[in-house]
């Protein structure tokens, strides 16, 4: 049915929902999953400083991002070990996260995106359209949307 499962997350608990769910299918499918976290860009410094102090802040921002990923990536790892389910993991530094959703879809061969309804996106999210309703909107591949 599906070899190759994308799940992207942003910590949230119903974002958490939509893994778990992605593992169980997989494991009925015999499936693997890809676990897809994106991070915004670095923005500048919010004091405007130039120079090497920028380059420090952008750094910063980005070990910071990646180990909150590796904690998170951590406790979707044990979940498949525990279902048997074979994860991998990806981490991309983005601000349209719908897009990169379908561009590590595609670039990864993936057959089913499965993600949460919504994330942590606010009042924008409301605004300009969940990053879901983005992703249903131009995936070529079926989407599952957990509520």
């Amino acid at each position: 049915m599906f070899n190759n499962i994308l799940v992207p997350t942003d910590g949230s608990k119903l974002s958490q929902k939509a893994v778990q769910e992605a593992i169980l299918l997989a494991k009925i499918t015999g499936a693997k999953v890809l676990a897809l976290h994106v991070y915004p860009k670095f923005a500048g410094s919010p004091y405007g400083t130039y120079g090497p102090a920028e380059e420090i802040l952008a750094e910063a921002h980005v070990r910071h991002h990646e180990a909150e990923a590796g904690k998170l990536f951590a406790i979707m790892k044990h979940l498949a070990s525990a279902a048997r389910v074979v994860l991998e993991t990806a981490l991309v530094e983005s601000d349209d996260i719908h897009q990169q959703i379908l561009a590590v879809a595609k670039k990864r061969k993936c057959d089913l995106i499965c993600m949460a309804s919504h994330g942590h996106r606010g009042l924008a999210g409301v605004l300009l359209g969940s990053e879901t309703h983005k992703v249903l909107t131009h995936s070529t591949i079926p989407v599952l949307v957990m509520r």
